[in-house]
C-alpha cells in the first residue's frame, strides 16, 4: 500500500497519510505493507511474506536515502548500506511485531480505529470528518476502506506495542549527572605533528612504480560502464487532462492553512552583556547588575540605539542594537518567548540566555495573517493539478510496463503507443548528464539489470521512466603508461607517509624514554602547539574533527599525561600530551537537567526496543529466501 500511496504522492491528502502510518514506524525499522504477492523472499514462523512486499519495503527505504543522500547516493552506497537486506528485516520485524501483539492480547477497537481515522486532518473539512473525502482518497489509493482500515489497524497495534515496551523507561538524576560529567568535561592538549608533505625531493625508479601498480593495480580499474533504452513519461503532458474540483480546492486550502499564513514578525533591538553559560553565580549577578544600570538609563528616556552602541557587547552594537525583523522561532526560547509578549515600544527587565544578559526593546510587532481563499485559489488548482498529472503520468508507465511484460518487447510496444525511445551512451555509476532529475536512481536501476531486462518504474522528480539495458561494457585494468600520472603521485605519498610514521614513532620512542614534549620537539624541529579547551564532541581548535585525537585526549590523565600512541589523523602523524583538564561547572546540570533526562530516555527506549525486538527475532524461525526468488 505504501508504494502505491507514495507513486501517488502528487495527492497532498495521500501525503499526509503516508506520513501518518510510515513516519513513527520508520524510527522503530517496521513499515506498513500489505501481504498482496505470489513469489515468497522469507518465512516467519511459517508465514510467507511475498516479492512484492519486499520491493515495496525497499523502494520505500530507498527513497528516504535520497532524501538523505541527495545526488550523492550510487550503488555502491546502496550495496555498502546492505539496503536489501534492511527492507527485508523491516518486514520480518512488522510481522514479528504484529504477531506478538496479537499473542499479548492486544486489540484496537473499531470505535478507536474510527476515531483514530477521523482524526486526521486530511480527511476532515472544516475540522469535521468528512466521509466523502476519505473514499475519495482510499479510492486514489485503489484500495477499499477496509483494506485501508486493516492496515492502519495493524500499524496502531504495532504502536500499542512499542508504547507497552518502552514507556516505563526511567532515568535517575544520578545517570543524568553520570552523563553531562562525561559529555561536557573539557580539555586542553598539547601537540606534534609531522607532516608527510615535509618529505620532499623523493622520486620513484622505473622498477619501484611497475612493482607499485602490479600490486596495487586494482585500484586504477576503470569503472564499468553500462547503455540503455529508456522511455520517459513527462508529468508536464499530461497537466492538460487534470481537471480539479473546486471542493478538492477548499479543502486543500484548509488543511494547509499554514502554507498561506504569514507568521507574526517582532522588530526589536536588544543590549547584550555577555557571560559564559556556565559561569558561577558571582559572574552572573554580576553581568546582571551592569545590564540594570543600563535599564535605568533607558527608563530615564536615553535614547535605546545610542546605549547598545555604548554597553552591547554583542555584534549588533554598531548597529544600534538591532536585530531586524524575526520569527519567534528564530530567536532561543528565553528570549523569543519574552520578545513577543511584548508591545511595541516596550523594554524588558534583564533576560537570560546561553549568551548572556539581554534587554529587549520591541519596535514593531508583525501580527499573524493568512491569504484569503480567493487569492489562492488558483494557485491551489496549478498545484494540484500537477500531482494530479503526475499521477497520470505514473499510470501510463505503468500500463505501458504490463504490456513490455507481457510482450517482452520494449520496441514493439513503444511503437504501437507512439511513445518515444531514446538511447544513452555508455555511462558510469555517476549516471548519463542528459539525466537531471533522479540521476542516481537513474544509475542504479541501470547498473541492477541483466542484459535486455526491463526495469521497474523510476522515478525522475515529477517524472517516470523504464530502462532496458542494452549493453555493459566491464571494468578493465589499463596498461601502466595510461595511469603513470596517478601512480607516480600515490607512490610519492606513500613514501612521505612511511617516512612520516617512522619519525613519528621515532619521537615517540624519545617521549616514553622521559624526555618532555617541548624538548622532543625542539629536537625535531617541530613547533610544539597547544589547543584551547574543547569537549569530546567537538571539533578540536587547531586540529578539526578527529576522533581519534579526542578519544586519546580524554583517556589521558594527571598520571599519564602523555599519550602511548602515534595518532593518523587528516594533517599528518600527531604525538599529544595532557595540558589541562577542567570538569563540567556543576551550576550548569540543573539548567540542562530535564534535556539529558529526556535525551536518555531516548536512547534506553531505543536500547529496550532493540533488545526487545532481538528477543522476538532469536525464539522465532525466520528463513530468508531473496536470492531464491529473483
Amino acid at each position: 500500500m505504501l508504494n502505491l500511496m507514495r507513486k501517488k504522492a502528487g495527492s497532498w491528502m495521500i501525503k499526509v497519510i503516508l506520513a501518518l502510518i510510515v513516519v513513527v514506524f520508520t524510527f522503530w525499522g517496521v513499515g506498513g505493507f500489505s501481504n498482496r504477492q505470489k513469489t515468497v523472499v522469507a518465512k516467519v514462523n511459517g508465514i510467507p511474506i511475498g516479492y512484492d512486499e519486499y520491493k515495496r519495503a525497499y523502494s520505500d527505504l530507498l527513497d528516504q536515502l535520497k532524501r538523505q543522500f541527495g545526488n550523492s547516493l550510487n550503488d555502491e552506497t546502496i550495496k555498502m548500506l546492505g539496503v536489501e537486506n534492511q527492507a527485508l528485516d523491516r518486514i520480518i520485524n512488522r510481522h514479528l511485531m504484529l504477531a506478538e501483539a496479537k499473542r499479548l492480547g492486544f486489540r484496537v477497537s473499531d470505535e478507536e480505529l474510527m476515531e483514530t481515522i477521523q482524526s486526521i486532518p486530511a480527511f476532515q473539512r472544516n475540522g469535521v470528518f468528512d466521509r466523502d473525502g476519505y473514499q475519495r482518497v482510499v479510492n486514489q489509493l485503489h484500495l477499499t476502506p477496509e483494506a485501508f482500515e486493516q492496515d492502519y489497524r495493524d500499524s496502531m497495534l504495532i504502536e500499542n506495542l512499542r508504547l507497552f515496551v518502552t514507556d516505563k523507561v526511567k532515568v535517575s538524576e544520578n545517570e543524568a549527572r553520570q552523563w553531562y560529567d562525561w559529555q561536557d568535561a573539557r580539555v586542553s592538549i598539547e601537540y606534534l605533528m609531522v607532516d608527510p608533505a615535509a618529505y620532499t625531493g623523493i622520486e620513484p625508479t622505473k622498477e619501484e612504480l611497475a612493482a607499485y601498480y602490479k600490486k596495487n593495480q586494482d585500484h586504477y580499474k576503470t569503472e564499468p560502464k553500462v547503455k540503455v533504452r529508456y522511455v520517459r513519461f513527462d508529468a508536464r503532458d499530461y497537466k492538460d487532462r487534470t481537471d480539479i474540483p473546486a471542493d478538492e480546492i477548499r479543502d486543500y486550502y484548509d488543511a494547509h492553512t499554514d502554507e498561506f499564513s504569514t507568521p507574526k514578525t517582532v522588530e526589536a533591538r536588544h543590549i547584550i552583556i555577555k557571560v559564559a553559560a556556565d559561569a558561577d553565580d558571582a559572574a552572573v549577578e554580576k553581568a546582571r547588575a551592569r545590564l540594570l544600570e543600563v535599564l535605568e538609563k533607558a527608563r530615564k528616556g536615553e535614547d535605546f540605539a545610542e546605549l547598545a552602541r555604548t554597553y552591547s557587547e554583542g555584534p549588533s552594537r554598531n548597529r544600534g542594537g538591532l536585530l531586524g525583523t524575526f520569527k519567534k522561532e528564530d530567536m532561543v526560547a528565553p528570549f523569543s518567548e519574552k520578545a513577543f509578549s511584548m508591545k511595541a515600544g516596550d523594554i524588558s527587565e534583564p533576560v537570560r540566555t546561553r549568551f548572556g544578559w539581554h534587554l529587549i526593546k520591541v519596535e514593531k510587532v508583525n501580527p499573524a495573517t493568512i491569504d484569503p481563499f480567493e487569492s489562492v485559489a488558483d494557485k491551489i488548482k496549478s498545484k494540484l493539478a500537477t500531482g494530479k498529472a503526475r499521477e497520470l503520468a505514473y499510470d501510463a508507465a505503468e500500463s505501458f510496463l504490463d504490456l513490455v511484460f507481457e510482450s517482452e518487447d520494449l520496441m514493439q510496444v513503444a511503437e504501437e503507443r507512439k511513445v518515444k525511445v531514446r538511447t544513452t551512451d555508455f555511462f558510469g555509476r555517476q549516471g548519463p548528464t542528459e539525466i537531471d532529475t533522479g540521476r542516481a536512481a537513474f544509475s542504479s536501476a541501470a547498473f541492477g539489470l541483466k542484459n535486455h531486462e526491463v526495469s521497474d518504474i523510476i522515478e525522475l522528480g515529477n517524472d517516470f521512466c523504464l530502462l532496458q539495458l542494452e549493453e555493459t561494457q566491464p571494468e578493465a585494468v589499463p596498461p601502466l603508461a595510461d595511469v603513470i600520472d596517478r601512480v607516480r603521485t600515490d607512490w610519492v605519498k606513500m613514501r612521505q607517509d612511511e617516512k612520516a610514521r617512522e619519525a613519528a614513532d621515532a619521537l615517540l620512542a624519545e617521549l616514553k624514554k622521559g624526555k618532555s614534549m617541548p624538548e622532543v620537539g625542539k629536537a625535531a624541529g617541530l613547533s610544539l602547539q597547544t589547543t584551547p579547551f574543547f569537549k569530546r564532541n567537538e571539533p578540536i581548535p587547531g586540529i578539526g574533527s578527529e576522533a581519534g585525537i579526542s578519544r586519546e585526549a580524554f583517556l589521558l590523565t594527571a598520571r599519564k599525561k602523555i599519550g602511548d600512541q602515534v595518532i593518523k589523523g587528516q594533517k599528518g602523524y600527531y604525538l599529544i600530551g595532557l595540558k589541562e583538564r577542567k570538569a563540567p561547572d556543576a551550576a550548569g546540570f540543573s539548567a540542562r537537567e530535564d534535556a539529558i533526562v529526556k535525551r536518555l530516555k531516548g536512547q534506553k527506549r531505543r536500547e529496550r526496543y532493540n533488545a526487545f525486538l532481538a528477543r522476538l527475532r532469536k525464539n522465532s524461525k525466520i528463513e530468508k529466501m531473496l536470492n531464491q526468488s529473483r
